[in-house]
């Protein structure tokens, strides 16, 4: 499937920066066409779709904590059909929640394929979104990502950067998992001691992730959705906006 959406943002980045109703009009105004909501968005899921209408936003993708999905799936699917999301994505584990060995990330790999299996039924697709926890080995030298991504019903939102700053080829990973991308988060790594009041992310375009070689990548690997995130910016409209601006450049 074509790339639906070469500028959508991940809401997450705009935290600190309050209040919804104007970050959405920010986006629409610097090109974005969709965001991708997270947790506390949800908690008022008609009235953040009155906003999206309102502003003339759509929402295809959104994160979901992997217990709701699993515990409260009438209420995930409540919201889900609310905001007309077709992308559900699990987006991160707590430290004390990680497996330690190959045998547990297998068993984690089969309950998200059990909530693939049950959102596939309701017309929802399934992903997992990775950090850098995923690419680093396991003592029996396999990898997380692997026992994740088992079963061929749950599909990846691939974020680049986390497999960079865990000494991982992005490259390689897109291609191994080319057909089962559907989205990939497009964010960017400050040259080294650079940025340290951001954690050391960069605005798209102007640190080190090789993005002109690895758009193209992505969307032939299947990529529906291209999500501009950053996990600590310190001015959300410069941000935005230098982002946007690189993406469309690199959406041609």
């Amino acid at each position: 499937m074509a790339l639906k959406h070469a500028l959508s943002f991940q809401m997450y980045s705009a935290r600190k920066f309050p209040p919804v109703n104007a970050q959405l009009e920010l986006l629409k105004s610097l090109g974005y066409t969709n965001v991708e909501p997270y947790g506390d968005l949800y908690t008022d899921a008609r009235g953040f779709k009155a906003e999206l209408d309102r502003v003339g936003l759509t929402a295809d993708s959104g994160h979901f904590a992997l217990t709701l999905l699993e515990q409260e799936t009438a209420k995930a699917l409540d919201i889900l059909r609310t905001l007309g999301t077709t992308i559900a994505i699990a987006p991160y584990l707590m430290p004390e929640d990680r497996p330690k060995d190959a045998a547990g990330w297998q068993a984690l790999g089969k309950r998200l394929a059990a909530v693939a299996a049950r959102l596939r039924d309701e017309g929802i697709t399934f992903a997992w979104h990775n950090h850098d926890f995923e690419f680093v080995a396991l003592p029996d030298g396999s990898l997380p990502i692997e026992h994740l991504l088992a079963d061929d019903l749950v599909q990846l939102e691939l974020d680049v950067a986390w497999v960079v700053r865990a000494g991982a080829d992005p490259a390689k990973w897109i291609e191994h998992f080319s057909g089962r991308l559907i989205a990939a988060h497009v964010k960017d790594i400050a040259p080294a001691g650079e940025k340290a009041d951001e954690d050391g992310w960069a605005d798209v375009g102007t640190g080190t992730v090789p993005w002109k070689s690895l758009w193209p990548k992505l969307v032939s690997a299947g990529a529906r959705l291209m999500v501009a995130e950053h996990d600590n910016p310190n001015d959300l409209k410069r941000f935005a906006a230098t982002s946007a601006k690189a993406m469309a450049a690199l959406a041609g």
